[in-house]
């Protein structure tokens, strides 16, 4: 892999590792709702604003249908999902949580009949899963009921990932720069009603602003531009390891800027369930470079 491609990898681990920490600082004030319409709204402006610089001639209300469903599916109810969790779960949590995103891609690939469920990848599965168990294994028990309420918001936020997923392996080819626009624009849509049922907590300060700020224009708009430009350089295989480096960036931020501290449960549930999605994907970290190197040919 080119160094340059290796920054680029690194840069967009750290970016969507740090939308854990962002939404942390924000939702306790801004309240979940605000949060993810402000994310929502400020990724599809910029990615506006970057098309018409492109003079891209996108198509968004023809293919409104498919918007409106990776829209609500991939961006508007994972966001508010996990923008909920945030107010009870640490960013390792969370990030480690959105890592079992290809785990639930894969189990709804098999109900669906897309996918042929083999023993490596069940036993990936079981991994996956028992590893959520390990990392949730000491809560205070004042917060507990809080706590499991959040992993299951968590978790099903990383199920909406799967089912995007496998939509978009069935869905006719867009491109892929129109389909981030398109789904950030029905997303900004689709949870404006979400603002009467969850009203701002309280007064935002800069550094609120500042952070939904970031989850948008930064942790949406420009990391999806990091994103594309790694599948068209190393290929979608290669990109896909960003997912194995997330959960490390999140918690090392949260670690530096929130005190968070690392605990034996934390760390060994985090590796299993890593080893878990590793299984699943079926990702072979030799085969990385190999990938990359034709992805150059």
């Amino acid at each position: 892999m080119a160094i340059p491609d290796l920054l680029r990898l690194l840069i967009l681990a750290a970016i969507w590792g740090g939308s854990f920490l962002f939404m942390r600082v924000a939702a306790p004030v801004l309240g979940p709702a605000f949060l993810v319409e402000g994310r929502s709204f400020f990724a599809a402006v910029f990615l506006l604003a970057l098309a018409l610089y492109l003079k891209k001639n996108n198509r968004l209300l023809k293919d409104w249908k498919h918007y409106a469903f990776m829209g609500f599916f991939n961006s508007a109810l994972p966001f508010l999902l996990f923008a909920q969790a945030s107010l009870h779960l640490s960013t390792s949590q969370l990030s480690t949580l959105n890592a079992t995103g290809p785990i639930w891609g894969y189990l709804i690939g098999v109900i669906l009949k897309i996918e042929t469920l083999s023993f490596k990848r069940g036993l990936g599965l079981v991994l996956g899963f028992t590893g959520v168990g390990l990392l949730f294994g000491h809560v205070d028990t004042q917060l507990d009921d809080a706590i499991w309420v959040s992993v299951a918001l968590g978790l099903s936020a990383a199920c909406c990932y799967g089912l995007a997923s496998n939509y978009a392996k069935r869905s006719k080819s867009i491109d892929p720069f129109d389909n981030a626009h398109g789904s950030m624009w029905a997303s900004a849509f689709l949870l404006l009603p979400t603002l009467l049922w969850f009203p701002m907590q309280s007064e935002p300060t800069p550094s609120v602003w500042s952070s939904v700020f970031a989850l948008g224009v930064i942790c949406s708009g420009i990391a999806y531009l990091l994103y594309f430009r790694l599948i068209e350089n190393i290929g979608a295989a290669s990109a896909l390891s960003v997912a194995f480096l997330i959960p490390l960036f999140g918690t090392l931020w949260g670690v530096i800027f929130m005190g968070e501290v690392l605990s034996w449960h934390v760390v060994f549930g985090m590796a299993v369930i890593l080893l878990g999605t590793a299984l699943v994907t079926q990702f072979n970290p030799s085969t990385l470079f190999a990938n990359a190197k034709r992805a150059s040919m």
